[in-house]
């Protein structure tokens, strides 16, 4: 099964040893690989640079994976060689920072304001905490610019996906 993968017997053993929390937690899910192989029209040594880089994608859900890739290709307009040379952006949560965030970039570009976040400083304010990225793109502003920013900052972390607040939690004993 890994030699499928591209990996060796040494490779994968070195993985595995980096990285034990694959072992009873990954699912090699076809739908999960061929949606990251078909969304973003990835050649197989860009996929497998991508597992390479990042094993742990394979532990995530598909359907994180699609609402991910959804949003960093479709929405934000990035590249799938972003999402290759970038992992940690399938990683993050949607609703609270990647969504927040560009929309905060969108809001300062369409106000004509300084510093953009364009480009390499778009991954990297989303890669800051809340804290640091708030000092660095929001308070930098005069006063009223940065309320308005806060207040647009603030309502775009509260909105949730649909029918998330009716979600019932099904695992009630140890460890959930």
């Amino acid at each position: 099964m890994y030699e499928s993968l591209g990996l060796s017997k040494n490779d994968l053993i070195t993985v595995l040893l980096s990285r034990p929390t694959l072992i009873p937690r990954t699912n090699l899910n076809e739908e999960k690989i061929d949606y990251i192989r078909r969304t973003g029209g990835l050649s197989e040594d860009d996929y497998l640079g991508l597992i390479g880089c990042s094993p742990l994608v394979l532990t995530l859900s598909v359907d994180k994976v699609q609402r991910n890739m959804t949003y960093i290709l479709g929405t934000m307009k990035l590249p799938a060689s972003v999402v290759v040379h970038n992992p940690f952006l399938i990683f993050f949560n949607l609703e609270r920072v990647l969504k927040p965030r560009f929309q905060i970039a969108c809001k300062i570009e369409d106000m004509g304001l300084a510093p953009q976040i364009k480009g390499p400083l778009l991954l990297r304010a989303m890669r800051m905490s809340d804290k640091r990225f708030t000092k660095a793109f929001i308070s930098c502003h005069p006063e009223s610019v940065a309320k308005e920013l806060l207040t647009a900052y603030k309502d775009a972390k509260c909105v949730k996906r649909l029918a998330e607040s009716s979600k019932k939690n099904l695992h009630t004993g140890f460890p959930f």
